[in-house]
């Protein structure tokens, strides 16, 4: 199983922008798909976004996210990032990321599809 971690996380603006990161020493995660999730305060854990291995690169999003957020791979770091713009208090949780078996099924069933464990997840509280 794909191990791994989470980075970037941090309290932001409203209107600000992170970028986290997910990294798996000692896999080559441009061989994996690999999806965002988050759990707000008080909320269930939801899918964000999804990007399939670098065969194809297919990405998915949660509708609350899609053109705020964008997935990308970063293979020099071996990572596969999430930058957050336009972040709202509603975007407030701990962020994780896991290996999953595909990113075609909607973004809302991705906790179906994970393939592998999160790690400990990155905090980002969006407040002024």
């Amino acid at each position: 199983q794909v191990q791994v971690v989470e980075s970037g996380g941090g309290l932001v603006q409203p209107g600000g922008s992170l970028r986290l990161s997910c990294a798996a020493p000692g896999f080559t995660l441009e061989n994996y798909a690999i999806g965002w999730l988050r759990q707000g305060p008080g909320k269930e854990r939801e899918g964000v976004s999804c990007i399939s291995s670098s065969r194809s690169d297919t990405t998915n999003y949660a509708d609350a996210v899609k053109g705020r957020f964008t997935i990308s791979r970063d293979n020099a770091k071996n990572t596969v990032d999430l930058q957050m713009n336009s972040l709202k208090p509603e975007d407030t949780g701990v962020y994780y990321c896991a290996s999953v078996l595909s990113c075609l099924p909607p973004i809302s069933t991705i906790h179906h599809m994970l393939a592998g464990p999160f790690g400990h997840g990155a905090q980002v509280p969006v407040s002024s």
